[in-house]
């Protein structure tokens, strides 16, 4: 059986941040900014930058205001006029971000939407982050280029166990089912177990209710279901950036369809 999944180190996170954001500037520096995102059709060129680029502020602010989280009338940035100067503001924000997570210790308390409540989550979702969005804008400027498999294998982990599910909070419940699938990564040698299943909770800040299909990271056992294919190419189908060529699926197809239930929603 594969060995089991282990998280990349925080310096590789960073290294991984800083280089798919210098790509991610350096494709749609040549682009046309009205040139439209694949996997977000509603966006273009220009949008796409604007979004990264305020992800990055964002989270930069978080790291250096923690532990403290982000308050409700925090003003953002101004979007800026031209396509240059959102370029110029990119940078900015990318240049942050690297400098506020290179001064952090990543086991220091900082606030996060998520269970983990360290500056280690930063470290590792703005890694995805940046990757999944410099494949946005290389797909978008027609120069797609491959992804680390490492990178890709740690982000299935975390689409499974944080973007798709984990742990519930304090105001709600899961109901797992007792069956399982595994991802077999077959370029990293390494493969995942999870169980689909139900969750249950309404959000009492802001009321939103967040009923329906969950995944929980499970240990390894017999699967009744197998999904088996490259890390960069489970990766970028998960979310929502490739079809499923090359990916094989074998056994229960109920198991299997729940699993895919649960991370049907697009991501952005």
């Amino acid at each position: 059986m594969p060995p089991a999944m282990t998280r990349l180190a925080f310096p590789d996170y960073l290294e991984h941040l800083r280089s798919d954001s210098a790509r991610f500037r350096d494709v749609l520096a040549d682009c046309d900014p009205a040139a439209r995102v694949p996997a977000c059709p509603d966006w273009d060129a220009a949008d796409l930058l604007w979004h990264l680029a305020g992800v990055q502020w964002f989270w930069a602010s978080v790291i250096r205001k923690r532990p403290a989280g982000p308050g409700e009338d925090d003003p953002g940035p101004d979007r800026p006029g031209s396509y240059p100067a959102l370029l110029a503001f990119f940078d900015e924000c990318a240049a942050s971000l690297v400098a506020q997570l290179e001064a952090a210790d990543p086991t220091e308390p900082a606030w996060s939407w998520a269970p983990e409540q360290t500056v280690g989550f930063t470290f590792r979702r703005q890694a995805h982050e940046a990757l999944i969005h410099r494949l946005d804008a290389e797909q978008t400027a027609g120069e797609v280029t491959g992804l680390d498999p490492r990178l890709a294998a740690d982000g299935v982990a975390e689409l499974m166990d944080v973007m798709y599910g984990g742990e519930a909070p304090e105001w709600g419940r899961t109901e797992m089912g007792e069956e399982l699938v595994e991802i077999q990564m077959t370029d990293v040698e390494q493969s995942l177990f999870v169980r689909p299943g139900m969750f249950f909770g309404t959000d009492p800040d802001s009321g939103k209710n967040y009923d329906g299909p969950h995944l929980l990271l499970a240990e390894p056992g017999d699967a009744a279901a197998v999904v088996r294919g490259k890390a960069a190419d489970l990766d970028a189908w998960l979310w929502k950036r490739r079809d499923d060529s090359g990916i094989e699926v074998s056994g229960d197809r109920r198991v299997y369809d729940a699993m895919i239930s649960a991370v049907s929603e697009p991501l952005t």
